[in-house]
């Protein structure tokens, strides 16, 4: 949320006005435990579509809700960077859980949500094999989780995002640490999957967007931590996505970079789609000053012992050079060999 501003009176008003009706109140209690489409309020609240919209776009309109694209879909979530919503949360917030309305909208969503799970897992189901022999190859995830969160350090993060998010499981990790998270993904299966993960994980108020890597639509200079976790190796051209997820660098910020080592595995090419074999510290370097960010870390992770053929999980960490004053004051981080 950004930092506090005084509402005007009309800004007041438009707020009140907007969440002052029943369906339009249950909206935004439901919308508090993260975003849904059209088609979820329409089953959860048991009212048209039509109707539904209407109340939608009068919140949107209100500033209380956002919206945005998924393909043909459209999502709505609290607008917590808004500063109509001062006055939203405290009243989310004094809202009986017990009354009966509120109780009955949690109980369909939460229906909604094993609904969409099981779908999720369904369609998983039918990609897992790949990923587990891809898997299989590299170190285990919970050591590059852990060497991840040792390279980010304890510097604080306000605003974060995840390019080519895929399953969220990066996201679920790291978004707690920060203010506000963002994932995007070109795949609406995908996102499927990611949000019922996040959902199961209990992580809220996660922005998931669809959108291409080397177009983002988000915010330029917007985000201090920017991750692009195991999509590089699939892009025809990585170096232009880097140049394009440095733009959305805040002054000052840092870009998270995880691939593997260059590998003379050409199977990969054929049957996991991708479409590079790995990348040198030296390239990635070069990438990242030719996006205007220094290579801050660089850390390897080798394979698992007695694999025959096997891949070395490479992780690199971007600094913006521009200067960002607004920051507490830290401990530098130390590097990770």
């Amino acid at each position: 949320m950004r930092p506090e501003q005084n509402l005007s009176m009309n800004e007041a008003l438009v707020a009140l006005r907007a969440a002052g009706e029943e369906t339009r109140l249950r909206i935004l209690a439901l919308l508090s435990a993260g975003e849904l489409s059209v088609s979820d309020l329409t089953d959860i609240l048991g009212q048209s579509q039509p109707r539904i919209s209407r109340h939608l776009k009068l919140l949107v309109e209100s500033g209380l809700v956002e919206r945005h694209r998924e393909g043909a879909w459209a999502f709505f979530r609290l607008a917590d960077r808004a500063t109509a919503t001062q006055l939203l949360h405290p009243l989310l917030d004094a809202l009986d859980g017990a009354d009966r309305h509120i109780a009955a909208d949690k109980a369909r969503l939460q229906a909604k949500r094993r609904q969409r799970a099981e779908a999720a897992q369904a369609y998983f189901a039918r990609i897992a094999p790949k990923w587990d022999e891809l898997r299989s190859l590299h170190a285990a995830e919970c050591d590059v989780e852990k060497a991840v969160a040792e390279v980010i350090g304890e510097k604080p993060v306000l605003n974060l995002i995840d390019l080519g998010t895929g399953t969220g499981r990066m996201l679920g990790r790291l978004a707690p640490l920060a203010r506000r998270a963002v994932g995007l993904d070109a795949s609406h299966a995908m996102l499927s999957v990611a949000r019922a993960n996040l959902e199961k994980a209990g992580v809220g108020r996660v922005e998931l967007r669809q959108g291409d890597i080397h177009a983002p639509p988000v915010e330029e200079n917007a985000f201090d931590l920017v991750i692009i976790h195991q999509v590089l190796h699939y892009l025809d051209d990585p170096a232009r996505a880097l140049r394009e997820a440095a733009r959305l660098v805040s002054p000052g910020g840092r870009m998270l970079i995880v691939d593997f080592a260059p590998h003379g595995l050409e199977f990969l090419r054929e049957k996991q789609a991708h479409r590079r074999l790995g990348f040198s510290h030296e390239q990635i370097g070069d990438w990242l000053d030719e996006a205007g960010l220094d290579c801050a870390f660089t850390r390897d992770l080798p394979p698992p012992e007695g694999i025959r053929d096997a891949l070395t999980v490479s992780i690199w960490l971007g600094q913006d050079r521009r200067v960002r004053t607004d920051w507490p004051v830290q401990s530098k981080n130390r590097e990770v060999a």
